[in-house]
């Protein structure tokens, strides 16, 4: 066969192999790095340790970033302030494709110590969503071409303190405001072209193992308007699993490092794994994560 054929033949099998080929999301909840998990990861050990092997084999893995890093700022008038120190970010780097900066404690120390967490996660090479130099900013998809196809997520935070939001002149956090969630959306699909736009909130009522009504709303609203998938967090419990639209929703996959809490529903987490494939529904997988009293995550099974 002409060798000039052979070639294009080989570099078309690659691309058809490219895009039919299973793409994996590996994610998880809150990861607070401050107190006991940080003080395990000061003593050289890996609190991500007990999951490695499925955060590191998936193509990308995300994770919310549930504290501020860094050692500047003042401390914000909040009953529950979090800021790690900066050795935890090689661990994190370790293991994650990105992590989102949209919650309410990324701004604990106020926006002197939002930025330098910026500038050390830009750094240490570990991307971010959810929150920026400025409003437009954190609203920016976190792009990442997989496979021959490229997956946007986004990131909004709804729980207060709102003096965290990111403003035209301000760093900070994205807000979830209907309006921008669904502009984002829609700018992820057409403007980004991406081929999946996962959305990554940030919200519901601490404690309460049912979503509400607020964030069944806005979740479907996020799949109307061309969300692929929603993985939510916040309420410290892992909340109800929904298919809407032959979409998936989970509402709230808990903690997943974090220290401070004694029932057994805090204290337990899921690791989500999603599957892509061409012309299917997305797929998923749930691993369970018990914390134990240091709160480190350690594996549980299905």
């Amino acid at each position: 066969m002409n060798r000039f054929i052979l070639s294009a033949l080989l570099c078309l099998s690659q691309v058809v192999y490219a895009q039919s080929s299973p793409i994996t999301m590996a994610f998880v909840g809150d990861i607070m790095l401050d107190e006991t998990p940080g003080q395990y990861i000061r003593q050289g050990k890996d609190p991500f340790q007990a999951f490695a092997s499925i955060l590191d084999s998936s193509d990308v893995s995300i994770g919310n970033l549930e504290c501020a890093v860094g050692t500047k700022g003042k401390r914000e008038d909040k009953p529950f302030t979090f800021m790690a120190n900066p050795r935890v970010l090689p661990v994190v780097k370790k293991h994650f494709s990105a992590v989102s900066l949209a919650n309410n404690h990324s701004a604990d120390f106020g926006p002197e110590a939002f930025v330098q967490t910026m500038a050390l996660l830009d750094k240490a090479g570990i991307p971010y969503f959810g929150g920026g130099k400025n409003i437009e900013a954190a609203h920016q998809p976190r792009i990442f071409d997989v496979k021959g196809k490229r997956i946007a997520v986004l990131g909004y935070n709804e729980f207060f303190p709102r003096s965290f939001e990111a403003l035209d002149d301000r760093a900070g956090i994205a807000w979830s405001e209907d309006d921008y969630v669904v502009y984002d959306i829609k700018q992820a699909k057409n403007r980004y072209k991406a081929d999946y736009v996962i959305v990554f909130p940030h919200w519901g009522i601490e404690h309460e193992k049912i979503a509400s009504t607020r964030q069944v709303a806005l979740a479907h609203l996020m799949i109307d308007s061309g969300a692929d998938a929603v993985i939510g967090g916040h309420p410290h419990v892992t909340q109800n699993i929904e298919t809407y639209k032959g979409k998936p929703i989970f509402y709230s996959l808990g903690n997943f490092v974090f220290n401070g809490f004694d029932d057994d529903d805090s204290n337990t987490g899921w690791l989500v794994r999603l599957t892509l494939r061409e012309d299917r529904p997305i797929e998923s997988e749930v691993f369970i994560a018990k914390l134990d009293k240091k709160g480190i995550p350690q594996h549980a099974g299905f």
